[in-house]
């Protein structure tokens, strides 16, 4: 007996709900499959904005390199400043396979030692890029060529290298002036945990010692000043002087 009008609605409303639902459900897995390959587009994007940036900043000495994890067997995007000679489309290196293979492998790598394939040494940091799943997506990776900045270091080091005994005595290229002999007298004092004042008789003919050599003695007025620091006339100041420096000052 065939169901009558009234009967066949309840069914193909039914029949349609069913249907509807599964649609929604369609819908929403296409929609998060197209949100996450969107979101990994997305970093990949901005990565290479990044990438191309960072190779006109630091031209001509460090390459660097965008990979995308997603497609391991064509991982290089892009290169700038391109000195390894590899192309867009080359295989995915170790650490990315280890990135791949491990979402925990640490995100960044920096500073470690690298070499070119024609040898050249290398230092590089490599940076992991995850999306909000936690999965590493790609990678920027900045290579320097430390062969010609080695050579240049040597050559810097060379250049400023000085001898320990190239000259007979100290010299300061500062000018000086007579406040210096009053700041080495007060100097020389906090050694003692004294003031020039209270120097004893030994110590004062070794600060006088020192100005001498240090050519403190030569300023204008310098005996004065060491006279007035000392809390002393300006001949018992003399006194302190070694006797053959003494002997010449009084000749003159």
């Amino acid at each position: 007996m065939q169901p009558g009008p009234f009967e066949a609605k309840p069914r193909l409303r039914s029949s349609i709900n069913r249907c509807a639902n599964r649609l929604t459900k369609c819908h929403t897995l296409t929609d998060n499959l197209v949100m996450e390959l969107t979101e990994n587009e997305l970093l990949l994007r901005e990565g290479r904005k990044i990438v191309e940036a960072l190779g006109k900043t630091l031209a001509p000495l460090v390459e660097v390199v965008l990979h995308d994890y997603t497609r391991p067997e064509q991982a290089v995007v892009f290169i700038a400043n391109n000195l390894s000679g590899r192309q867009a489309g080359d295989p995915v290196t170790e650490i990315g396979i280890a990135r791949i293979q491990d979402s925990n492998f640490p995100p960044v790598l920096q500073n470690y030692p690298n070499r070119f394939p024609d040898g050249r040494p290398a230092k590089s940091t490599s940076i992991g890029l995850k999306n909000s799943d936690g999965r590493y997506v790609g990678a920027i990776c900045l290579n320097v060529d430390i062969s010609m900045l080695s050579a240049v270091a040597a050559s810097i080091g060379q250049f400023v290298q000085t001898e320990v005994s190239a000259a007979p005595i100290n010299e300061s290229l500062a000018p000086k002036s007579v406040e210096a002999v009053r700041t080495h007298l007060e100097n020389y004092a906090a050694r003692y945990n004294t003031t020039p004042r209270t120097l004893s008789l030994n110590q004062r003919r070794a600060v006088m010692s020192e100005l001498e050599s240090g050519g403190l003695l030569n300023l204008k007025n310098a005996i004065s000043e060491v006279a007035d620091t000392l809390g002393v006339a300006r001949s018992t100041a003399y006194t302190y002087l070694p006797r053959e420096s003494a002997k010449i000052d009084n000749l003159s």
